[in-house]
């Protein structure tokens, strides 16, 4: 085999090498991602209930600047009793109160939480001054199969890269 074709053929495994690496890293930084919003979901579940109260519940609204339009959410607070002492919540999930550009979704929140209403919330039991109405969705377990594709596809890229069986058998034919 002449040195230039030798010295080709190195440098497109080293390069298939190294694109299957990234593919296989980019995949398990999302399949990172995703196991640990599913822990942490499946977690919320464990967190003790108990029984809240609607405190208020409004229409809030925002705007950064005088060019943006108009975001709207639901402006919720809650009630609730831990262990004998009373705390106060406002966080319909993890994140808080999602914003939109929908007015009538803020209102359509507003009017499922009415104020005066019994509901149940999931308390922190490391931080009982945290609750939540909504445990976070087990949606991205379920999709974790995907990302993790990327990391058995990228990993086998690079290791057909590195053991050379297709590139030696092509090498071999054209002998």
């Amino acid at each position: 085999m002449p040195p230039s074709t030798s010295s080709n053929l190195n440098a497109g495994r080293w390069y298939l090498a190294i694109l299957g690496l990234v593919v296989a890293l980019i995949g398990g930084l999302f399949v990172w991602l995703l196991a640990r919003s599913f822990l942490r979901a499946r977690e919320m579940r464990t967190w003790p209930e108990v029984r809240c109260i609607i405190l208020s519940s409004e229409v809030e609204e925002r705007r950064h600047d005088s060019n943006s339009p108009l975001e709207y959410r639901q402006n919720l607070s809650f009630g609730y009793e831990w262990q004998g002492e009373s705390y106060t919540g406002d966080h319909l999930t993890l994140r808080g109160n999602p914003w939109s550009s929908k007015r009538e979704l803020a209102e359509a929140r507003v009017a499922k939480y009415p104020v005066g209403q019994i509901i149940t919330c999931r308390i922190d039991p490391q931080n009982p001054g945290f609750a939540v109405l909504k445990p976070d969705s087990l949606g991205p377990g379920y999709s974790i199969w995907f990302p993790g594709l990327f990391v058995i596809g990228g990993l086998g890229i690079t290791f057909r890269a590195i053991t050379g069986k297709k590139a030696m058998n092509s090498a071999k034919r054209a002998d």
